[in-house]
């Protein structure tokens, strides 16, 4: 056994790089040769010696070292392992000043922004800043009850927002699976659940124009669009390729090839993550004879600059994404057909009065879509296919508009 004093004179012989000063049940003062001295306590651990450090002396005294030896026995008849107890107390101390849930969300949101892009990035930041910090952001995690964020949520739901009250929840729900694998105890995520409690929202659609006489009418008084050419070109040119209104008013004449009838858009323009952006095929899109004469007309005007619908203040830049939706408008079909619309409609009508390959449409769509095998289509080999099928499209919005004149003009007979 040992005494305060033997601990205090206990030295390492000069020959070895350590020695041991036992005391009893396991404990021992271990000294090195340059003088520090340390507490351990060894026991057996499926066959091996192992064993779990106390602390140094003289900061840890003999007492106190022999008070956590009964202790870390205690935990080995309980069949805890108690360097591993210790361990997991190490992990818990240092996240324990920082486990608030603003210091979780900011944490878990830089861990995601390398594959969002900038603005989605600054929007769901956005979302937690005006929304859960200044109700449960300085709250620590574990202390957080359902019924708090239950109480933010439905803060958004007072005004109206209902569709951002269940992209908020589901923030949070990411915030704290990310969370509780650090948690102190087990627990649950507190956020199952709390949808029921939400004012239901099932995500809304753009207006769209399906109905083919309707589509006529609208087609014919697009041809007739008395605006500037470049907004009258961009606005006769979304219904015939039904791609992103984004990624048309941002087409550039390099990405063009008028005599092979391509559009060919840079992956990085595409509605992709960061790292698919990075990573993937441009997007190849096929155009109709009516787009090719559409473009070759444009291209004397605005051939000479970067994009193919430049702005009016400034050619650096394309017309804003207010520019085709205010010329629907002007025509009366604002309320009905948004500019993203037409793929809708194009989506729709392709199926339901052409009769045409859905996985095809897909495809000229850039939704990534699969064959019957779930392999990923590659765009380039049925090219010639989504060709074909985009001039039918072309072909088809022509006779309603050409159908719409003839209504017309029977409607006139008829009032007269």
């Amino acid at each position: 056994m040992l005494t305060d004093a033997t601990c205090k004179a206990a030295k390492c012989p000069s020959d070895k790089k350590r020695a041991r000063f036992a005391d009893g049940e396991g404990l021992y003062l271990e000294v090195a040769l340059n003088g520090s001295k340390r507490w351990f306590w060894k026991y057996r651990k499926e066959g091996k010696e192992t064993r779990l450090a106390l602390g140094s002396y003289p900061e840890v005294s003999l007492a106190d070292a022999r008070h956590s030896r009964g202790e870390a026995k205690a935990q080995r008849r309980k069949g805890v392992d108690p360097v591993r107890a210790k361990q997991v107390e190490k992990l818990k101390a240092t996240r324990q000043a920082g486990d608030t849930f603003e210091a979780i969300a900011r944490e878990w949101h830089t861990k995601q922004v390398s594959n969002w892009s900038v603005v989605h990035s600054k929007t769901v930041m956005r979302r937690i800043e005006r929304d859960l910090f200044p109700w449960i952001g300085k709250r620590p995690m574990e202390q957080i009850l359902p019924l708090e964020l239950l109480a933010a949520l439905q803060k958004i739901e007072d005004r109206q927002a209902f569709e951002t009250a269940h992209r908020v929840l589901d923030v949070a729900r990411q915030v704290w699976d990310y969370w509780l694998p650090s948690a102190d105890v087990q627990q649950r995520n507190i956020t199952e659940g709390l949808k029921a409690r939400l004012q239901p929202f099932h995500g809304k659609n753009f207006a769209a124009i399906v109905d083919p006489n309707r589509l006529g009418e609208m087609m014919r008084a697009i041809k007739h669009y008395k605006g500037g050419v470049v907004v009258r070109v961009a606005l006769q040119l979304t219904p015939l390729v039904y791609q992103r209104p984004g990624n048309l008013r941002m087409m550039e004449w390099t990405e063009l090839d008028l005599d092979a009838a391509l559009w060919t858009i840079p992956s990085a323009k595409m509605k992709r993550t960061v790292k698919e952006k990075a990573a993937g095929e441009a997007h190849v899109v096929p155009l109709p004879t009516q787009a090719v004469d559409l473009l070759r007309s444009l291209h004397p005007i605005t051939g000479h600059g970067r994009y193919v619908f430049p702005g009016e203040r400034s050619h650096d830049r394309s017309i804003s994404d207010n520019t085709v939706r205010s010329a629907l408008y002007s025509l009366g079909f604002g309320e009905e057909q948004k500019p993203h619309s037409f793929r809708a409609t194009a989506r729709t009508l392709l199926v339901d009065e052409l009769g045409l390959d859905p996985e095809m449409i897909e495809a000229n769509l850039a939704h990534g879509a699969r064959d019957r095998l779930g392999r990923s289509y590659n765009r380039t080999q049925y090219l010639k296919k989504r060709q074909e099928m985009i001039q039918q499209w072309a072909d088809y919005l022509d006779k309603l508009a050409v159908r719409a004149d003839v209504i017309g003009f029977k409607g006139l007979d008829n009032g007269r």
